[in-house]
């Protein structure tokens, strides 16, 4: 029996709309009262226009509200860039950092990875920090240096205040949006590589972080992955948009 705490988290990436994330929140809140979630941490980031809306509907039911991208600054001339001390004051609890298509994308590197990393903790918002290779990388055996790389970048988070709020999800780059995702067994390989390096920094907080599977996730496959051993929920992309999905990958986490 795993002592860590499952957490499941939606990002939603840039989808939603009022109506549309009512008619969600709605359906989350229903099951919810027929649900114990006592068991499983669970956590929605919508696109920040929408972050008001998500707390207003789900701050009185467990479920946290987080941002799925963070500044590396607290305040200052960045025109377009939401800081976590705003996102605390909005009552977000947590902020996404480092998502293979903040990446890939818009340019992040491991360095400004890590200043996002250590800027959300010193502002009191648990960080869930994405690590993950490309397909051409695990095609050339790289799988395991890109992830040694992205590890090492944050992993001194873990000496630092806050280190119980730091989580890591696991999202190789070619299983997110695919319908393609690793095998139990790759997927759990992946997650015990990144525990094991995370304790070169510091064993017993390694064996206390939570590390997430994320990429293509869907409730057919939830129990399966989260049964491994170093596998300790979900970061969940399009499921997280249809309410019984998301409520069965949140159940399968809550059983594994």
């Amino acid at each position: 029996m795993k002592s860590r705490k499952p957490l499941v988290a939606g990002n939603w990436k840039m989808n939603g709309d009022v109506v549309a994330n009512e008619h969600l929140f709605t359906t989350l809140r229903s099951a919810l009262e027929r649900t114990s979630t006592s068991r499983i941490d669970i956590v929605v980031c919508p696109p920040f226009p929408y972050l008001g809306q998500a707390i207003a509907w789900l701050s009185d039911t467990g479920i946290a509200v987080g941002g799925q991208n963070v500044a590396a600054a607290d305040q200052g001339a960045f025109t377009g860039e939401v800081s976590a001390g705003m996102l605390a004051d909005l009552g977000c609890r947590w902020a996404i950092v480092g998502h293979s298509e903040r990446r890939t994308l818009f340019g992040e590197t491991d360095e400004v990875v890590a200043a996002k990393t250590h800027t959300a903790l010193a502002q009191g918002i648990g960080v869930i920090v994405c690590v993950g290779e490309s397909l051409e990388e695990r095609e050339r055996g790289l799988t395991e240096a890109v992830l040694a790389r992205q590890v090492d970048a944050f992993a001194a988070a873990l000496a630092g205040p806050g280190r119980e709020r730091v989580v890591v999800a696991y999202e190789p780059v070619w299983a997110i949006g695919t319908g393609r995702s690793a095998s139990n067994d790759m997927a759990q390989q992946a997650h015990r590589f990144i525990r094991d390096r995370l304790a070169l920094q510091d064993s017993e907080a390694a064996e206390q972080v939570r590390i997430l599977y994320g990429g293509s996730v869907k409730p057919s496959n939830a129990i399966g992955l989260f049964s491994m051993p170093d596998i300790d929920g979900g970061l969940i992309g399009g499921a997280s948009l249809v309410a019984d999905d998301f409520l069965n990958i949140c159940r399968a986490a809550a059983a594994a």
